[in-house]
């Protein structure tokens, strides 16, 4: 009787096989948003990585990962609430990655319980990097004067306008070995024995698909689609999960640059400025591993 009632559904209502809710992470990992860059964060990912979590009858929830890295913190946030929605709602996460999953968005990869890499697939950067510009002789030769009153002797540190000081670099590195700590203390506990015994996996060095699954970084080399079609069956259906929509049915990300309606020039003047450096920053991250 309830096969006979299936069939009178439009084709669209009929589940023949099981949904597999799909999550799309791609872009570089920033708090904030650009309206000239693409960001991951917690806060532009937290409410489609729920949604996926909560259909009860998906037998897994899949991640579909291309990131060159960005922020560590959002990085392990979206890590962290990926693997508390996985124990809570008692799912298996999948994570498949694009063109690359490095450096953050390794970290972010690692919440998977299986990894799934393209052969092409860059893989791993396991490492922490600040990069920045110094223009101290710059605003000598076009006779600006840099004026700068701080409470707190290290307030000023890393200045790009003054001279670069010994102990300033000092204490960024040693932030940046704590930072690297964590990271390679979190795939460690994610990977696990899965590890090979390479000198190389926590110099931030990256590899392609089929070395990182020699590595131990990814589990299989396969594509989303193959791949859950033969874990779960011929049947089986992808449900992308979209971002959030506003009133007008726009997504959330593009209303940064609706908002910016009204606005005084100066302040769209200084966005504009901003997105301008995030997107070159952005784009530094691509190239460095060869996109």
């Amino acid at each position: 009787m309830a096969s006979d009632l299936k069939r009178l559904l439009p084709k669209r209502f009929r589940r023949e096989g099981p949904v597999i809710p799909v999550v799309r992470l791609h872009g570089m990992i920033a708090a904030g948003s650009s309206p000239m860059a693409q960001r991951i964060s917690l806060a532009t990912t937290a409410t489609m990585i729920e949604k996926a979590f909560d259909d009860k009858r998906a037998p897994a929830v899949a991640f579909s990962v291309n990131s060159p890295g960005g922020s560590p913190a959002q990085s392990r946030l979206i890590f962290k609430r990926i693997r508390d929605l996985t124990e809570e709602k008692n799912k298996r996460v999948l994570v498949f990655t694009e063109d690359v999953a490095a450096s953050g968005g390794y970290m972010i990869a690692v919440a998977g319980d299986e990894i799934i890499a393209d052969p092409s697939s860059v893989i791993g950067s396991i490492g922490v990097i600040s990069a920045g510009f110094g223009f101290v002789d710059a605003i000598g030769k076009l006779g600006i004067e840099r004026r700068v009153h701080t409470a707190g002797q290290n307030k000023s540190i890393l200045d790009p306008f003054q001279p670069e000081k010994e102990e300033d670099v000092e204490r960024l590195k040693a932030l940046q070995l704590d930072i690297h700590k964590v990271f390679i203390d979190l795939v460690k506990a994610r990977r696990g024995d899965k590890l090979a015994d390479n000198p190389d996996l926590f110099t931030g060095a990256f590899w392609t698909g089929e070395k990182a699954r020699e590595l131990g970084l990814v589990d299989h080399i396969g594509d989303m689609r193959s791949f859950l079609k033969a874990r779960f069956g011929d049947k089986t259906e992808l449900r992308l999960v979209q971002p959030q929509r506003n009133l007008f049915g726009r997504r959330q990300a593009a209303g940064v640059i609706s908002g910016l309606a009204g606005i005084d020039a100066e302040t769209l003047s200084a966005s504009a400025a901003n997105g301008l450096a995030g997107a070159f920053e952005e784009r530094a991250l691509w190239a460095r591993y060869g996109l």
